[in-house]
């Protein structure tokens, strides 16, 4: 073999790996000329806008794909973050405190997260059930609060938690959820360095190993020296607690918190952003930035559907595909690629 032909097979071959590893790029380049092409003069301001929408979903996400890279799932988040916002707007209501408030939305995240964690990693129960039931549980809590606890406090007899208006902090908060620094969203930029710092965790830490290590090979793992019930209760944590930090946000945006509809479906939308960012749903495999890319790649999904003025009711249904279409890709793929390796 000739020495260009062996520069070219190397270079077509690191082309290939980076494809592979960074797919999630190019589905949301495309997906992104798609809304670029369907909307009506995209603007700066609109793209940026793009974060903001994304915010919520991608901080769940964060969660959710440390879970999913230790090969467990957890479809509780979407009731967790109904509960939990709207307790934090009584907090917010009865200190009139945003740093209580975030305190409060993290600790509370993080103990619906060790609920769950302990269940799967302690008493070994199916994730897929425990989750399923705490969903169930979560949300019947968040409509039963309401109801009782936060109508008697406010006074009144609504059935959707709000920030009182009249408090000195209001203002601050809800700034803090619609403001903007150098034209973006400052939401945006929390989900940004939330990115950041789970992708630093996750490539760089031993922790971060270990949670590869969990999901590759929880056998394995164990003979290694990692406690893997541990490590699974711990990402459960972190995921409870990231959630807890969406929940927050949510709150200072809306200013307001709907039991009964607040986080529906989110569970699937967050997991769709883990697929759509490369993560394995078997564990042990994908990287954290996909999962930004991937919650971005939703958000304008959901803006083409918009452009095209297509009917709303059809939205889930076409997120439904994709992520089959993504998943299929996924095994597919690597089954076509071993084919192609043998025969070569």
């Amino acid at each position: 073999m000739k020495a260009g032909e062996k520069r070219n097979g190397v270079s077509l071959g690191v082309f290939s790996r980076w494809c592979g590893e960074f797919s999630f790029i190019i589905v949301f380049v495309l997906i992104f000329m798609v809304y670029a092409l369907t909307s009506n003069g995209l603007t700066w301001s609109g793209t940026m806008n793009i974060f903001r929408h994304s915010a919520v979903v991608g901080i769940i996400g964060l969660g959710m794909g440390l879970v999913c890279m230790t090969g467990e799932i957890d479809l509780s988040v979407g009731s967790m973050l109904a509960l939990n916002s709207g307790l934090s707007v009584i907090v917010f209501n009865i200190t009139d405190h945003i740093l209580v408030t975030l305190l409060f939305a993290l600790l509370f995240g993080a103990a619906c997260g060790l609920i769950n964690g302990l269940l799967v990693g302690y008493v070994k129960m199916p994730a897929f059930i425990v989750t399923l039931a705490t969903m169930l549980i979560f949300r019947s809590f968040a409509q039963y609060i309401c109801q009782h606890i936060d109508k008697a406090l406010a006074g009144g007899g609504s059935s959707v938690y709000r920030m009182i208006k009249e408090l000195s902090s209001y203002q601050p908060f809800y700034g803090l959820g619609n403001g903007k620094i150098f034209t973006v969203p400052i939401v945006g930029l929390i989900l940004i360095l939330m990115t950041a710092l789970f992708v630093y965790i996750t490539t760089s830490t031993k922790y971060g190993k270990k949670v590869y290590a969990v999901g590759s090979n929880a056998k394995g793992a164990q003979m290694a020296g990692i406690n893997v019930s541990l490590m699974k209760v711990s990402v459960f944590v972190l995921g409870g607690i990231l959630t807890g930090l969406a929940s927050f946000l949510w709150v200072a945006m809306n200013a307001s918190s709907d039991p009964a509809t607040t986080g529906n479906s989110y569970e699937m939308y967050a997991i769709a952003a883990v697929v759509l960012g490369g993560i394995s749903m078997s564990g042990g495999k994908g990287k954290c930035l996909g999962i930004l890319f991937g919650a971005m790649s939703y958000t304008i999904i959901d803006k083409i559907i918009v452009a095209l003025k297509m009917d709303s009711l059809i939205n889930d249904a076409i997120k439904g595909i994709i992520l089959i279409l993504v998943i299929v890709v996924q095994i597919i793929g690597p089954r076509i690629k071993e084919k192609v390796t043998r025969h070569k």
